[in-house]
């Protein structure tokens, strides 16, 4: 989607994903020129050392185990001065099985618990939940904030702007939608970091 919207602009776009079928599939919805990949973000050899003005990682980096390999190699590839857009799960209010949300019966209020966050953490999650027999399964890395702005500064990145955004989804009708709403609108479950390479 992001490819394909960014490349309507008249950017010359670059795409890639660990995934062939993603990529299969991103290739089949396209109708831009936009040269696809199928690589580890650690590796994206198929682009020049100091070649790209911005790169943008959306909602992919909490997949990925190997933060400082993938951090550096997007310094190799970005000329100085050159943007790296991040965007995540929010890694304080959204952690994969240690974060939900919550009722207070007495104060009629919801709120997000957080269970753990300064650990990082590995697991594994069910893409289809509830599937008889179980189905596939993806990894999420869960890091702490100080993980990635020390991750990005090691790989000689400053970020420039941080934004926390909102779900836009809305409760249905009853006694509780008004705190459920109100609860999206204050507790951010993204994040987008906006990181600048220094040289």
């Amino acid at each position: 989607y992001f490819s394909r919207e960014i490349a309507r602009k008249g950017a010359t776009v670059h795409a890639s994903d660990i995934s062939k079928q993603l990529i299969s599939l991103a290739i089949k919805a396209s109708s831009q020129t936009i040269y696809y990949h199928t690589a580890p973000s650690h590796d994206i050899s198929f682009l020049s050392t100091g070649s790209v003005d911005k790169m943008i990682i959306v909602l992919a980096l909490q997949n990925i185990e190997n933060l400082a390999d993938t951090l550096a190699e997007c310094t190799r590839v970005l000329k100085v001065g050159g943007r790296l857009l991040i965007v995540l799960n929010h890694p304080t209010f959204r952690i994969p099985k240690k974060t939900a949300w919550g009722w207070d019966e007495e104060k009629k209020i919801q709120y997000r618990r957080v269970d753990q966050y300064l650990s990082e953490m590995r697991t594994k999650i069910d893409m289809h939940p509830g599937q008889i027999g179980g189905g596939p399964q993806t990894v999420s890395f869960h890091r702490p904030l100080q993980v990635y702005f020390k991750a990005l500064n090691k790989a000689h990145f400053a970020v420039a702007r941080l934004e926390e955004w909102v779900s836009h989804k809305e409760s249905k009708p009853g006694p509780r939608a008004m705190p459920e709403n109100l609860a999206r609108k204050e507790i951010p479950m993204f994040m987008c970091l906006d990181a600048r390479k220094l040289k």
